[in-house]
């Protein structure tokens, strides 16, 4: 259907139907900020003859020069990205339409009035939220993962509208209607293979936090001889990251050699794709060969309503995700799959999110872990909070002046060469989701480090759209979740516990500036006495994001070689650590 030449039947629909309640972001809700002449209306029809449900959930308005890819794709925050507005939506039944709120928070064009004169490319997408009803008292609309990993663009059951030709002229959206006719459908889930299982659990914990059945997932990479081998029980290795559709890095067949040769933007290589593949059939012969440890490699699936995975720790916001890893998941898993169930048998591991969570586990439960091999983790001292120094800046974004303020840096290139500002991250996140919803990196910082707000959700660090910074909740976050402050503050406490557990890695190029974290613990790890901390800090030289402490590669391998690199560095040490009868035999076949 030409929904462009629909306009007096899309304005007849206004005239006729009841609108839905439609919400706006509060904070950037400053009279300064708010356009100033209304734009033409852009309707947006949900049919009812597609569906029946009633909608709470946020409505992304999405304007390109190009449709090279879906725009849902394309908002980003490097000077690459399409034009996004964000609007709140609640209790939108269906056959019913709406009105775009004109006044929609934008990025990076803030207001519709400011576009561009120009021909685009249009698309809508609804990000659906459902009520959850927590045991803490509080009422909130949240996405729900959907098994795709907290991905608003990529979300099953989100609905979305075909791509349309619009112009903008003196600020005015020249097009009428749109409908919402098409649905992302449900993702399979992965099947069992020799070595791979997929298993879940419901997490009674989190299931009280939340009102609601909550499960955990895991993919468990079984050892070579597993079945042959029924009296052997194995070490954990447990890998934190980002949501894994299925176990990643591994591949049972060789490369396909019909596969075309993709170019990595990121890394400027081409023929990435060829690369991922055989790194990933090396890794199977690697690890059914005679000579690897023997152990359980396991990935966890554990998103919230807030993003794709929980940090591993307990939130006010969250919930008690780290015990539940801990206490209940993680013996679960072992008890399924013959695990040795002691701390010092378990270690664990990870990259950037994946790293943070591995130092934070074994600071928050210093015995139930044997050691990790944190890899660019996410901010680990928050003095340096990327390029923020939360406790004595007034202001995210800016470093003020008496006659200037200059904009912080938010990403960059292994030469330095700056893309995008702290404030565009930002401001990016408040496009996708208001209240911290977005599922985005800022916002599930705040989600997992911050307490509850009077409203249920989580309290800002800053103001989203001034950056001023909140010393009050800073406060909270150093007592909670600085995990360089923690281990000094808790040394004579745990440090008999930590020692030799604290393994650090960073290219001192990062994307994010992580390694500016890093230095700052290293200085409190080697200052630490009584006992010394007896670990590894590590760096590479002009590395990006996700460089793992191997300095014989380049990134864009070392990156791809965590399971190999890690198991076999904590094999050549267990014989040191492990106490005395532990059992080091039975999985040494």
């Amino acid at each position: 259907m030409n929904h462009i030449n629909c306009i007096l039947l899309c304005f007849a629909i206004i005239l006729l139907s009841c609108t839905p309640k439609a919400t706006e972001l509060t904070a950037p809700q400053h009279t300064s900020e708010k356009p100033q002449k209304a734009i033409s209306q852009l309707v947006i029809k949900y049919p009812a003859d597609h569906y029946q449900e009633k909608l709470d959930g946020r409505m992304i308005l999405l304007i390109s020069e190009h449709k090279d890819i879906e725009l849902r794709f394309q908002l980003r925050d490097d000077e690459k990205t399409c034009q996004g507005f964000g609007m709140d939506v609640e209790d939108w039944a269906a056959g019913e339409s709406l009105v775009f709120d004109a006044e929609s928070f934008g990025y990076p064009t803030m207001n519709m009035n400011d576009l561009v004169d120009g021909q685009y490319y249009l698309q809508v997408l609804f990000h659906k939220y459902e009520t959850f009803k927590r045991s803490d008292g509080h009422t909130l609309k949240l996405p729900m993962d959907r098994g795709e990993g907290q991905q608003w663009n990529r979300a099953p059951g989100n609905l979305y509208s075909e791509i349309i030709k619009v112009n903008v002229k003196n600020g005015e959206l020249l097009t009428s209607a749109i409908s919402l006719t098409k649905k992302i459908p449900p993702i399979a889930e992965p099947k069992d293979t020799k070595y791979i299982k997929h298993i879940k659990m419901k997490s009674k914990l989190l299931s009280e936090f939340w009102g609601r059945d909550i499960y955990l997932g895991a993919h468990v990479l079984l050892p070579e001889g597993f079945d042959e081998h029924p009296e052997a029980k194995y070490p954990m290795a447990l890998m934190h990251g980002h949501f894994p559709r299925d176990f990643s890095g591994w591949r049972t067949n060789p490369p396909d050699p019909d596969l075309q040769p993709e170019y990595s933007e990121r890394f400027q290589v081409d023929g990435y794709n060829q690369i991922v593949q055989q790194e990933a059939y090396d890794f199977y012969k690697l690890w059914s060969g005679p000579d690897f440890p023997r152990v359980l490699a396991v990935l966890i699936q554990h998103p919230t309503p807030y993003y794709d995975d929980s940090y591993a720790v307990n939130s006010e916001n969250n919930g008690p995700y780290g015990d539940a890893l801990t206490y209940e998941f993680i013996p679960y898993i072992e008890d399924q799959f013959r695990g040795i169930g002691e701390g010092w048998s378990r270690f664990v591991y990870g990259g950037s999110t994946g790293g943070w969570e591995a130092l934070a586990v074994q600071v928050k439960y210093p015995t139930e872990y044997g050691t990790c091999y944190a890899a660019c983790p996410d901010p680990i001292d928050f003095r340096a909070y990327c390029l923020v120094n939360i406790y004595e800046d007034e202001n995210a974004y800016y470093k003020k002046g008496t006659f200037k303020n200059t904009l912080v840096a938010g990403h960059r290139d292994y030469l330095g060469n700056i893309d995008a500002s702290l404030k565009d991250m930002n401001y990016r996140e408040l496009v996708i989701g208001s209240k911290g919803r977005s599922g985005q990196q800022w916002d599930i910082w705040e989600a997992v480090y911050s307490p509850v707000g009077k409203d249920g959700y989580p309290m800002r660090i800053w103001d989203r759209l001034s950056g001023e910074i909140n010393p009050e909740v800073a406060a909270y976050w150093k007592e909670n979740y600085d995990l360089a402050h923690i281990i000094k503050r808790d040394w004579d406490k745990h440090g008999d516990d930590w020692r030799g557990k604290i393994h650090l890695y960073c290219g001192d190029m990062d994307n994010y500036y992580l390694n500016n974290a890093v230095y700052l613990a290293e200085d409190i790890l080697e200052g630490l006495n009584d006992p010394a901390y007896e670990g590894e800090v590590d760096y590479g030289d002009r590395a990006e994001h996700c460089w793992n402490g191997d300095q014989s590669e380049p990134n864009h391998i070392s990156r791809l070689r965590y399971h190999r690199m890690f198991i076999q560095k904590w094999n050549e040490t267990i014989d040191e650590k492990a106490p005395v009868c532990a059992d080091l035999t039975s999985w040494r076949y």
